[in-house]
């Protein structure tokens, strides 16, 4: 009886030991876990790359950048007077023609222009140009906002900048040739978009401080006045025609002379022949 209470007594304190390694083996695990974490964290704010990581939002009042385009198309009693009157729009406005062109088809005279404007002179440009007009068989103005766009572009030249100033320091203070090269690479790629960005933004800014816009007018000619035109160029059309005919015809006669020549000597000789047997 006594041994068995003996080795039950055994069993309970072999028992309490596990349980209290077990526990001591679980908080040691709890820290092991934990402590890297703690570790990666302070190791995270060790090598922080203030350039790398996002820049904290400033709010910012920023000029919205709209780009401005208009189309306009109409028609009108006399061509140069109008492109007059655009011209005058053109000096008043401070804008400038960077196309001209004119041309003539079935029934119409025709004028295209292309017209580069400043954006804060775009609304007075219209106006200007409208006026006189009894109605625009085209007018589409239209306004795309890129503010976003300009903003997003800025701010990643800028990051991309810091980073060239950056790698200019580290490849200050390295010794290896390896490292120089490599170095050296990484800062060609950066100025390659850095430049490239630096393009993007000068086109966006073109855009958004001058407009475009985009004029056609025209003339209707007279239905008789067409007809008479060209019953009268049909009748010299057909004069030249003849001419250039019967002049093709002397040409090719002159040219094919020696083959004249030999068929009538030729024929001279057979004749001949012919009038001898006849004799005969």
């Amino acid at each position: 009886m006594r041994h068995i209470f003996f080795l039950s007594f055994l069993f309970l304190i072999l028992s309490g030991c596990k349980k209290s390694e077990a526990l001591n083996e679980e908080a040691y695990a709890i820290q092991t876990v934990q402590m890297p974490a703690k570790a990666e964290a302070s190791s995270a704010d060790k090598n922080f790359d203030p350039v790398a990581a996002p820049a904290p939002k400033v709010k910012q009042e920023i000029e919205q950048k709209i780009i401005k385009e208009a189309t306009l198309r109409f028609e009108t009693d006399n061509l140069e007077n109008t492109f007059g009157q655009i011209q005058k729009a053109v000096a008043s406005s401070k804008a400038r023609i960077i196309n001209d062109s004119e041309g003539k088809d079935y029934g119409t005279v025709f004028r295209n222009l292309i017209v580069k404007v400043p954006s804060q002179n775009f609304d007075r440009f219209i106006n200007d140009v409208s006026k006189g007009v009894s109605y625009f068989e085209v007018k589409n103005i239209s306004a795309q906002d890129v503010t976003e766009q300009y903003i997003d572009l800025t701010s990643r030249l800028k990051t991309k900048k810091k980073l060239e100033e950056r790698y200019l320091e580290i490849l200050k203070k390295a010794n290896k040739v390896s490292e120089i090269l490599e170095i050296e690479e990484q800062i060609s790629t950066i100025r390659e978009e850095i430049e490239s960005k630096e393009g993007q933004l000068k086109y966006l800014e073109s855009r958004v401080s001058e407009s475009t816009i985009t004029i056609e007018f025209y003339k209707t000619i007279a239905e008789k006045e067409g007809v008479k035109i060209s019953y009268g160029s049909k009748l010299w059309n057909a004069i030249k025609s003849g001419f250039y005919t019967l002049s093709d015809l002397l040409i090719s006669l002159l040219s094919a002379w020696p083959f004249v020549f030999l068929f009538v000597v030729f024929a001279y000789f057979i004749r001949k022949r012919l009038k001898r047997r006849k004799k005969e």
